[in-house]
């Protein structure tokens, strides 16, 4: 369950930017989650939950909003959507598709007093 360490990591971010903002509280995060992270999402809020009591973020309220997986085709040149790695490319079949997008996790907004 790297969900756990995801989420630590995601309140040492918050207390960093407090440190370096000048803000005492977090009241709201809202995360972009690419579909192609490997983030169980439930599993994440769940561990958000556990780890930011006594912390600044406590009581906060986490939104995740999930990025569409994306690939660049190399058989027949095309940006095509692709829900998970290793999916064959949509329009023509073949296994040659990159990632090139929705495998990532980042902060995208906080609201904070």
């Amino acid at each position: 369950m790297h969900e756990m360490s995801l989420a630590e990591g995601i309140i040492q971010l918050l207390e960093g930017q407090a440190k370096a903002q000048d803000f005492q509280r977090v009241k709201q995060v809202w995360l972009s989650i690419g579909e192609l992270a490997g983030v169980e999402v439930e599993a994440l809020d769940f561990c958000l939950e556990v780890v930011s009591r006594d912390t600044l973020a406590d009581g906060a309220r986490f939104h995740f909003v999930r990025q569409p997986g994306e690939g660049w085709c190399l058989a027949c040149s095309q940006q095509v959507a692709i829900h998970a790695r290793f999916d064959a490319c949509p329009l023509c079949g073949k296994h040659q598709v990159q990632v090139t997008g929705g495998d990532e996790m980042r902060v995208s907004e906080l609201e904070v007093e």
